[in-house]
């Protein structure tokens, strides 16, 4: 079976190839093959994966190519991971948002939608030589805004595109931990969209023990999610949120730590991302240990200034374990390759979900997969405070989705306005004439 990456000179992509090399069953990938614009990522990471697989008997054989037509033909299955822009383009969002006193994060606010604007037209273009070359491949993305670019490559290629988010995952595992349970035996009840969902249950042996970790404020507090809320706001919402929804809950507290930063998140991972793949650069560098040593910094960081306005200090070492979404992939592929039945949390169209939101709005819930794909199964209605802002968001992808359509700049204008962290139609129209100035990726967007 062949696995084609996309954004195959990205740093993450020893997690998916690591995991390969664990999958021993019949029907497992057999080659990799590595797609990127940029020669030097290619030639680093292909040599990261080299070591990686010494000493692994079959493991599965790279080859790596700047030529996407090349990389599509004959694949079973294509992981989305591109980055438009690059990092630099990452910083840029970040910096403009700011500027503005809006966040600028990748995935939430200013910053998304910004991020959404320059991925979406190559998405769709990507989408369309699947369509042509590759008509019976499985698409995983990865690529952010998750949720969005989901949904835009869906609008080509339907249920053949399934995205996947390692957020859920993580805090499933770090709930059931606290409470004793095995995570992969656990029930996790979540819902949402990508980056704005929230864990109401974890079902053990068919019975709820959320209730338990309620009630122990202690335990509450103990695990990354509890300390960045705190257990007074965790127990008012009933729910334990995604990490990301401190951008919303604290907005006003993580604005302030993002601008009172020495660097913003973009910019940290820019200039640590360039020193690796400088080193790289050097034939004598072991490619395996200098990923691994930046990949535990990278890691150890993660949402840092969030903790800083909640004012919990360091990551605890039991919560730097990776959500594992390089385990979803390959459990997703298992699943519909193998019909190795399973359940996940994926990024998948709504169908009769959640009524709140139409047929085709992509939406993060628990899913039975099988050989036919991702399935979301039924789950209680949102509470009136969450749709609101489940809604709300949703109609910002939208009209995102309306803007790369038509071209149109009031349209974007309206996607900036509209979201729930920009206050005000000025500052819309500034972030867009920022954004336009900035990127020669957005220069499609008309008057």
């Amino acid at each position: 079976m062949k696995l084609t990456i996309l954004g195959g000179g990205g740093f993450r992509v020893p997690l998916v190839y690591g995991a390969l090399l664990g999958d021993h069953a019949e029907g497992r990938v057999t080659h990799v093959t590595l797609y990127d614009l940029d020669e030097g990522r290619l030639s680093a990471i292909a040599r990261v994966l080299a070591d990686q697989a010494e000493g692994v008997p079959d493991a599965p054989v790279v080859t790596a190519t700047t030529d996407l037509d090349e990389a599509l033909r004959g694949t079973d299955f294509v992981f989305s991971a591109i980055r438009v822009g690059g990092l630099e383009g990452r910083a840029a969002d970040e910096r403009i948002a700011l500027a503005e006193g809006v966040l600028g994060q990748e995935t939430v606010g200013a910053g998304g939608i910004a991020y959404g604007l320059r991925t979406v037209p190559v998405a769709i273009r990507i989408a369309r030589r699947i369509a042509e070359l590759a008509p019976d491949a499985w698409v995983i993305n990865f690529t952010n805004p998750a949720g969005l670019v989901t949904e835009a490559m869906a609008r080509v290629l339907g249920d053949r595109v399934v995205g996947i988010c390692d957020s859920p995952v993580g805090l499933g595992r770090r709930v059931a931990r606290v409470l004793g349970a095995n995570p992969d035996e656990a029930w996790i009840d979540y819902v949402g969209l990508n980056h704005l969902g929230w864990l109401r249950g974890l079902r053990v042996g068919g019975r709820d023990v959320l209730p338990r970790l309620f009630a122990d404020e202690e335990a509450l507090g103990s695990f990354e999610e509890g300390r960045l809320f705190g257990p007074e706001w965790l127990r008012s919402l009933g729910a334990i949120p995604n990490e990301y929804l401190h951008y919303y809950y604290f907005n006003r507290e993580a604005v302030h730590a993002y601008r009172t930063a020495e660097r913003t998140r973009g910019a940290y991972l820019r200039d640590q991302q360039g020193r690796f793949y400088e080193e790289m650069g050097k034939p004598d560098t072991p490619a395996l240990a200098a990923w691994r040593r930046t990949l535990a910094d990278r890691e150890a960081t993660y949402m840092a200034a969030n903790r800083e306005a909640a004012g919990i200090g360091e990551r605890d070492e039991e919560d730097l374990e990776s959500g594992g979404y390089e385990k979803v992939a390959l459990a997703l592929m298992g699943a519909i390759a193998r019909d190795e039945r399973t359940t996940l949390i994926l990024n998948v169209r709504n169908g009769s979900t959640l009524s709140v939101l139409d047929a085709d709005a992509v939406i993060e819930v628990p899913c039975f997969v099988d050989a036919n794909g991702a399935h979301p199964v039924s789950v209680a209605p949102l509470p009136y405070h969450a749709v609101g802002l489940v809604t709300a968001v949703k109609a910002v992808e939208r009209e995102v989705l309306a803007a790369v359509e038509s071209g149109s700049r009031a349209t974007a204008v309206k996607a900036f306005a509209l979201h729930p962290l920009v206050d005000s139609v000025a500052v819309a129209r500034r972030l867009v004439e920022g954004y336009t100035a900035e990127h020669p990726g957005l220069a499609w967007l008309r008057s």
